[in-house]
């Protein structure tokens, strides 16, 4: 079974939600899913376990991607 990695990207309420990347984040926060459904629900909850809580206008982005 192919397992979906969750990325949660932390960006800058400077940046546009389509340049928010991996790249343009101020912290990204990983882990793994089994369904789409479980991973666009993960992102917030693993930017929030990480210590996110909102300040400065800083957005989380969910990412969902495959785990080879």
């Amino acid at each position: 079974m192919n397992q979906i990695l969750v990325v949660a990207l932390i960006c800058a309420a400077s940046v546009q939600a389509p340049d928010c990347s991996r790249d343009t984040a101020i912290d990204v926060v990983t882990g793994p899913a089994h369904t789409l459904q479980e991973c666009l629900i993960q992102g917030p909850v693993l930017a929030a376990n990480s210590g996110f809580k909102g300040e400065d206008g800083a957005y989380v982005k969910t990412r969902c991607e495959q785990k080879h």
